[in-house]
């Protein structure tokens, strides 16, 4: 189906079922962004934790026995 095809239907229904499917879109829209946004922050931050020493220092600390005081 084509854009102006989908228009003309939309077009043919009640006005609130138009804002429906306008507010429907929206947020569509929206999570697809912000979805791309979070995967791009969270590439970058790999990069930056892989890469910057001072981020990973303790890691060396992880494999090491921890005992609580009684």
């Amino acid at each position: 189906m084509q854009t102006l095809d989908l228009i003309k239907e939309i077009n043919r229904l009640p006005l609130n079922k138009n804002f429906y499917i306008v507010e429907e879109t929206i947020k569509s829209i929206k999570k697809d962004e912000l979805g791309a946004q979070m995967e791009l922050a969270v590439k970058e931050m790999y990069t930056e934790y892989t890469t910057n020493k001072e981020l990973t220092v303790f890691a060396n600390l992880d494999f090491e026995n921890f005992y609580e005081p009684k």
